[in-house]
């Protein structure tokens, strides 16, 4: 098992290439983010539309249907507030602001999205097998 740090390292370089792949998927391209998906269960998706979706087959198949509802020119990023690595799973939390070409629209569509995601590592890899977004309120009083 790795060292304390060098599971952080490891983590941080990954989360690297998951936010490559969600520029990528705003963009348009299933891709990248196909290729970090859990294949084996449990993996699961509660979507900004308030869908709940389980199983790898169903969670890859939302995923990719998403991402073909956006055209290229979109912009993303994430403000993490907080991620953790020990052993064999990682998460990161916090928010990711996009603004999006949907096709169809004339116009981009801004997006800002609170987002929990949770990976398990399999065969060495760092997989998603858990996304929570929903979209981000304005500030209201407590």
């Amino acid at each position: 098992m790795p060292r304390q740090h060098d599971q952080h390292d490891d983590f941080d370089a990954f989360m690297r290439r998951r936010i490559q792949a969600s520029d990528a998927f705003v963009n348009g391209d299933y891709g990248p983010l196909g290729a970090m998906a859990a294949d084996k269960p449990p993996a699961t998706l509660f979507g900004p539309k308030g869908d709940c979706v389980a199983g790898p087959d169903a969670v890859n198949a939302a995923n990719r249907e998403g991402a073909a509802h956006f055209g290229p020119g979109s912009d993303n990023r994430f403000e993490v507030m907080h991620s953790a690595a020990d052993g064999d799973l990682a998460y990161w939390t916090g928010i990711q602001r996009s603004v999006v070409n949907v096709k169809g629209q004339a116009q981009p569509v801004p997006m800002d999205l609170r987002v929990t995601e949770i990976f398990r590592r399999e065969d060495g890899a760092w997989k998603l097998i858990h996304r929570h977004a929903d979209r981000l309120g304005g500030d209201k009083p407590g």
